[in-house]
């Protein structure tokens, strides 16, 4: 799995009135940050923001799937992120509403501990 660079160039531009996104690779996909927590996972074709069991029902009535992958054993996985609608790739409103409520899940997850 790879990551598209401009859509996280684009991400960044769109999301710049709510901070600071940076962005970091991690197992061939890209996670974004925005004030050093998690909020959302860019791969080769799309942006999935992050959602939790109270935004759930809101990604769900756009008809946004979750982000899913095939572990080494086969099974699907599937994680708490949910692909973006598509008016992001071209609608700065749209990027930072969906966006924003990726945050807010962000700020209601548990926050892990660094390994030391």
């Amino acid at each position: 799995m790879a990551y598209d660079a401009g859509l996280i160039e684009w991400a960044k531009e769109a999301l710049e009135p709510l901070g600071t996104i940076t962005h970091r690779p991690m197992m061939g996909a890209a996670v974004l940050y925005c004030e050093g927590r998690v909020f959302a996972v860019v791969d080769e074709e799309a942006i999935y923001f992050k959602n939790d069991k109270v935004s759930a029902p809101i990604w769900d009535e756009a008809g946004c799937p979750p982000f899913t992958f095939t572990g080494k054993d086969g099974e699907t996985v599937s994680m708490n992120y949910r692909r973006a609608p598509d008016d992001v790739y071209d609608d700065a409103d749209a990027m930072q509403r969906w966006a924003s409520l990726a945050r807010e899940a962000s700020r209601r997850a548990p926050v892990k501990k660094k390994r030391g």
